[in-house]
C-alpha cells in the first residue's frame, strides 16, 4: 500500500480515524400540519396511518395530521453497516418496550394530531397524586411514556427525559419505564444516570435480558469493560442475539488486554496504560488532555456528561484490539485509543493526536453519534490546528477537473478506504469545515451540530443554517481555497 506522499495530490496528513459510522439508508422527512418536522426512515402510508422508523422505534400518525412527506435520495442517515463496521462502533438496540406499539387509551390520547396534550397530562398527574390507585398510576405512566417517545421521535431529548422522570415519580419500580429512561440516557452518553436506573431495574427483575444488555452498555461507557462482559454474558444466557454477542466479544478483547493495565483519573478522563507506557507519559497525557478539554469545551460550547476513556497502546496491540485500517494513527470508538510505542514523554505530534481524538469525543456525544465522518474529521483536524494551505492548489485543481470530494459518499464509514483515498478525504473534509468557520462562523457550525443531534440529515442541517446544499457548499469551499491561499 502506498503512503499518502505517493498519492498524485500529495496530501500529507496524520490519519486518525473517527468512530466508524455504519452504512446508510435514505432519509425521509415528514412535515406535520402543526409545523413540526420529523426525519425518519421507511415511511409508509396504510389504513389511514403514516408510519415511520426512528432510533426510538416505529411510530404512526393519522394521515389527517400530515401535510406532506419528502423522500430525499440524497440524504442518507446512518444505520447498521457491515460486520466490520459494527465491530468498531456497535449499535445500542432499544429495549422492546420502546419498539412495541401501545394500545393504552391514555397513551393514544396523550399524543394526538402531532402534538402532546399537556392539559391531559396535567389532569392525569393531578388525579394520580390525589388518589394513587393502580389504575390512575398506570394511566400517568402510559401517557408520559407516550409523550417521551414522541419527543424522542422529533429529537427533543430534554423534554423526553422530563416525561420519563414524571412517570418514574409515580411508579419508581416500573421496569419497562426504567428501561426506556435508561436507553435514552445511554443515547445521550449519560452512563452514570443510565447505570443508576438499570441497577434499580436489576433489583426488581434480576432475570431480565433487556436489563443485562443495557447494563453492559452503561458499564462499557463508564470504561468498566470487565463489568460489561459480566452483564453481556448474562444477557446471552437469558436471551442470546447477534448484537449482544458482537458487543460481548469486543468487551472481552478489551478486558483481557486491560486486565494488567495501570490506571489514572482526572475530573474529565479515565486513563489506562500498560507497562510499556511510562507513568510519566501517562501523567503528561492527562495534563495535556485536561488543558485541551477546556479549550474544546469553550469553542464548541459543550461539556460531555461523563469522564472520557483513554487507552494507551503499543502499536501492534492497538491494531490487534481495534481492528483499525493500517493507515490509521489512532481510533475513537467512544474511547480514545492511542498507540504510544517508543514514547516516554509528551511530544507535539502526540499532543495533536490527542486533541484530534478528543474532538471526536466532543462531536460524537454532542450529536448523539449522528455526525457524519467527513464533518467529524474536518472539525477534528481544524481543532488540532491543521489548515488547508498545503493542499489548496491540489484541491482547487481537483475541483476544476471534477475530481472533488463527495460529501454524500463520505458521510459513512471510512474503515475500508485505501490510504490514498483516505488522505484525499481528510484534505477535503478539513477544507469544507475551514470554509464554514471562516466564511460563516463557529456559531453556525454549532447550529449545524444541534440540528444533526435533533435528527436532521446533515445536508438538511447545512441547508437550514448556511442556505446551501452539498454541491453549493463544495463550490463555496473551492472559492474559499482560491481566495485564501492561491
Amino acid at each position: 500500500m502506498r503512503s499518502p506522499a505517493a498519492h498524485p495530490l500529495r496530501f500529507f496528513a496524520i490519519l486518525c480515524l473517527a468512530s466508524a459510522i455504519p452504512g446508510s439508508v435514505f432519509a425521509d422527512t415528514i412535515y406535520l400540519k402543526s409545523g413540526r418536522k420529523i426525519t425518519a426512515t421507511h415511511v409508509t402510508q396504510e389504513n389511514g396511518q403514516v408510519s415511520y422508523d426512528t432510533p426510538a422505534g416505529r411510530f404512526s400518525f393519522p394521515v389527517s395530521i400530515v401535510d406532506h412527506v419528502t423522500h430525499d435520495d440524497s440524504s442518507p442517515i446512518s444505520t447498521a453497516g457491515t460486520p466490520g463496521d459494527r465491530a468498531a462502533n456497535l449499535p445500542i438496540a432499544p429495549p422492546s418496550e420502546l419498539a412495541a406499539p401501545t394500545s393504552d387509551p391514555a397513551a393514544k390520547a396523550a399524543v394526538r394530531d402531532g402534538t402532546i396534550d399537556n392539559n391531559l397530562l396535567s389532569k392525569l398527574e393531578s388525579e394520580a397524586a390525589a388518589n394513587p390507585t393502580p389504575t390512575a398510576i398506570a394511566r400517568v405512566v402510559a401517557a408520559e411514556s407516550a409523550a417521551a417517545k414522541f419527543e424522542i421521535s422529533v429529537g427533543d431529548f430534554e423534554r423526553a427525559v422530563a416525561h420519563y422522570d414524571i412517570g418514574l415519580r409515580f411508579d419508581p419500580d416500573n421496569v419497562g419505564l426504567l428501561l426506556e429512561a435508561a436507553y435514552l440516557h445511554l443515547k445521550l452518553s449519560e452512563y452514570t444516570a443510565a447505570s443508576d436506573l438499570l441497577d434499580r431495574a436489576r433489583r426488581i427483575d434480576p432475570d431480565s435480558a433487556e436489563v443485562a444488555k443495557l447494563s453492559g452498555w452503561a458499564y462499557y461507557g463508564l470504561n468498566r469493560a470487565a463489568d460489561a462482559v459480566t452483564q453481556w454474558q448474562r444477557a446471552m444466557e437469558l436471551k442470546p442475539d447477534e448484537d449482544t454477542q458482537r458487543a460481548l466479544e469486543k468487551a472481552q478483547r478489551d478486558a483481557r488486554e486491560e486486565a494488567e493495565y495501570h490506571e489514572g483519573e482526572t475530573a474529565h478522563f479515565r486513563l489506562k496504560y500498560n507497562g510499556e507506557a511510562a507513568p510519566e507519559l501517562a501523567r503528561d497525557v492527562l495534563k495535556t488532555l485536561e488543558s485541551q478539554f477546556d479549550e474544546i469545551s469553550s469553542t464548541l460550547n459543550y461539556v460531555p456528561p461523563e469522564p472520557i476513556g483513554v487507552i494507551l497502546y503499543t502499536n501492534q496491540t492497538f491494531m490487534d484490539i481495534t481492528r483499525a485500517p493500517a493507515w490509521s494513527g489512532a481510533l475513537n470508538d467512544g474511547r480514545m485509543r492511542i498507540p504510544v510505542s517508543g514514547l516516554s514523554t509528551m511530544t507535539d505530534e502526540l499532543a495533536r493526536v490527542l486533541k484530534h481524538e478528543l474532538t471526536h469525543s466532543f462531536v460524537g456525544q454532542r450529536t448523539g453519534e449522528r455526525c457524519p465522518v467527513w464533518l467529524q474529521e474536518g472539525i477534528a483536524q481544524y481543532m488540532e490546528g491543521k489548515r488547508s494551505r498545503v493542499n489548496a492548489a491540489a484541491l482547487s485543481a481537483a475541483y476544476e477537473h471534477h475530481m472533488e470530494f463527495s460529501l454524500l459518499s463520505y458521510e459513512t464509514s471510512w474503515m475500508t478506504l485505501s490510504r490514498d483515498t483516505a488522505s484525499n478525504a481528510y484534505a477535503w473534509s478539513l477544507a469544507v469545515v475551514e470554509e464554514i468557520i471562516t466564511e460563516n462562523s463557529m456559531d453556525d457550525l454549532e447550529r449545524i451540530l444541534e440540528r444533526i443531534n435533533a435528527g436532521s440529515s446533515t445536508e438538511d442541517a447545512i441547508r437550514a443554517v448556511l442556505h446551501e446544499d452539498y454541491s453549493e457548499l463544495m463550490l463555496a469551499t473551492a472559492q474559499f481555497l482560491h481566495k485564501a491561499y492561491l
